[in-house]
């Protein structure tokens, strides 16, 4: 278990219609590994990592850390959300301090098309206004990525700015709390 203040990692398992929010297991590896070679997965993340790589360097149980959910639909892992501290060197920021929670998703596309993302994305967020009350929760991506930008709108993220990073034009939201509007 690790702590970020006063919240205990991991959390009890979340259970929406369709999926479960949970902590990272190594029967989760190939998927990860499936993941992050994906070449689909990575057009908008700076590409695939070479698979012979991810099977060398992935440790047995890849994910555990404060923060990353493995999504999982009918006892297999489909993608994964992370809920972590955007590094305050990135430009693009809604505290004068930075330190912002950053909301990340990443699934596999035989998962896609189908809200998955927006069920997870979802749960992860009440799950963090929960455990972080009044905390804001950013969104970072490319505007290019079509179907990210409608997820960010559908999850309710509202644009603060837009910059150049990574050689592309880049969108970034806010999400608050209902309760803090």
């Amino acid at each position: 278990m690790t702590e970020r203040g006063s919240v205990v990692w991991p959390p009890a398992p979340i259970k929406t219609e369709r999926l479960l929010l949970r902590e990272s297991e190594a029967r989760d590896r190939a998927a990860f590994i499936e993941l992050f070679a994906s070449p689909e997965v990575g057009t908008y993340v700076g590409g695939p990592r070479s698979r012979e790589e991810l099977e060398r360097t992935s440790p047995e149980v890849p994910g555990r850390r404060f923060g990353l959910f493995v999504v999982e639909l009918d006892g297999s892992m489909i993608g994964m959300i992370t809920l972590d501290q955007r590094d305050a060197e990135r430009p693009g920021h809604v505290r004068p301090d930075a330190g912002e929670t950053e909301l990340g998703y990443l699934f596999l596309p035989r998962a896609w098309g189908r809200g998955y993302a927006a069920e997870a994305c979802a749960a992860a967020l009440e799950w963090f206004a929960g455990a972080f009350p009044g905390e804001p929760v950013v969104l970072c991506t490319q505007t290019a990525n079509d179907p990210s930008m409608r997820l960010a709108v559908k999850l309710g993220f509202i644009e603060v700015e837009r910059f150049e990073e990574y050689d592309a034009e880049q969108w970034l939201g806010v999400w608050r709390p209902s309760n803090d509007e």
